[in-house]
């Protein structure tokens, strides 16, 4: 089990889905492994697998085939694994009506380690309104929410779906700043899916290319940055 331990581990993975056609395969034959302390970023083309992917690691899916695990933990229906990761969809999901306070004490109940005066401090950081109904928030604003309660849930790791969609790029500095401070501060471990490597190539240590359900390679990216030379 020591080999297991601080990682994120995929061995031969594989998801399909039923349609009146028969199945799809999703992902097919996935090896993977993501260690802790470091930020995964996933690049794949839209319809690559990516939301998949990460809704397999967090839990959300079941896999047909291969093993899931995060610190040696097997992730499906696992609570003592989920605890230790928040996913944050692509599409931020939150209760009708509800304000930022209504959801932060959402988080506090799901997550024992939420901390609830650092998110109100980033709150007010990030200029949104504790007491306005989030339905009548942007996108981008939306977004933001979505992470802070991410980061704020005291999780080992967290699964970000498009996680720069939709914020400008003043807001994408800044929610970068925010991994990078938060790994720097304790155990935390970002894995971020994007369809633009230029998104999070200044802030991604090792990249997965992900193309038609498999990962083509997985590589630190500065030895990719070495790989590329001008003609």
């Amino acid at each position: 089990m020591a080999l297991e331990e601080n990682i994120i581990q995929l061995k031969h993975m594989g998801k399909e889905f039923k349609t009146a056609n028969g199945p799809v395969k999703a992902l097919d034959d996935i090896n993977l492994e993501i260690r802790r302390g470091e930020i995964f970023g996933i690049i794949g083309l839209s319809g690559a697998g990516k939301s998949t992917l990460l809704r397999v690691i967090s839990g959300v899916l079941r896999p047909e085939k291969g093993q899931v695990k995060i610190d040696g933990l097997p992730v499906w229906e696992n609570p003592a694994a989920k605890r230790r990761l928040c996913f944050i969809p692509d599409t931020s999901c939150f209760f009708p009506n509800a304000t930022s306070e209504m959801m932060r004490d959402y988080y506090r109940v799901i997550y024992p380690a939420f901390d609830s005066g650092r998110f109100d401090e980033l709150l007010e950081q990030f200029g949104l309104d504790p007491r306005r109904k989030i339905q009548t928030f942007s996108k981008g604003m939306k977004k933001q929410l979505s992470i802070l309660y991410g980061i704020c849930a005291g999780t080992d790791y967290i699964f970000c779906d498009e996680t720069f969609d939709g914020l400008d790029p003043v807001m994408r500095q800044a929610v970068k700043s925010l991994f990078a401070s938060e790994i720097l501060n304790r155990k935390f471990t970002p894995v971020i899916a994007s369809h633009s490597l230029r998104e999070i190539e200044d802030i991604c240590d090792h990249v997965g290319l992900l193309h038609r359900g498999g990962i083509l390679f997985s590589r630190e990216l500065d030895d990719m940055k070495l790989d590329i030379h001008k003609i």
